[in-house]
């Protein structure tokens, strides 16, 4: 496979909407669908530091973002992380055809190589119901932090957990917990 990661360009974006809309149906990713938000909206965020996209013989399929953890997240890692500095991956998604080729762990392994050049633990929130992401975090040693509940999740599915990737340290008070 013939694969390359690059930064996404705006000209990417029409793309991307349609591989996100494409690959809803069948990863249940995002949750809510349709959006309740211009969908290009959802994939270039306010807190967005960085934006990859894969793309193989000139075609994207696929991308991810490292943002800012937003502000009412912080506190939810913070039994786990204390002050640790934290950069979040974020919209990882891969064109329907392209699931389980390694495209989403090709691009998931940049942003945390990114996170770490910049001294920061790697975190993220994943919908447990969302198994073959939840397994890919897992077998590449992400643990669980803690868990939340946001206004966007239905009712009817579980708490999102909350992840990060060790090595971090973990904070004093939790240890001794």
């Amino acid at each position: 496979m013939d694969l390359l990661v690059r930064a996404r360009h705006a000209d990417d974006l029409p793309v991307l909407v349609e591989l996100l809309s494409a690959q809803q149906a069948g990863s249940s990713y995002p949750i809510r669908w349709p959006l309740p938000i211009p969908t290009v909206d959802f994939l270039v965020r306010p807190t967005e530091r960085r934006a990859w996209v894969a793309e193989s013989a000139g075609a994207v399929v696929g991308h991810v973002t490292v943002a800012h953890v937003d502000e009412p997240l912080v506190p939810l890692f913070a039994p786990a992380l204390g002050s640790a500095p934290m950069g979040m991956i974020s919209v990882l998604f891969t064109a329907e055809a392209w699931r389980g080729l390694g495209v989403g762990g090709t691009l998931l392994d940049t942003a945390v190589a990114w996170i770490r050049v910049q001294g920061e633990v790697p975190v993220l929130d994943v919908v447990p119901t969302h198994d073959t992401a939840l397994t890919i975090y897992q077998r590449r040693g992400w643990v669980e932090v803690g868990r939340a509940r946001f206004v966007w999740l239905p009712g009817n599915l579980p708490e999102v957990l909350l992840m990060a990737l060790p090595p971090y340290q973990p904070n004093a008070a939790s240890v001794d917990s």
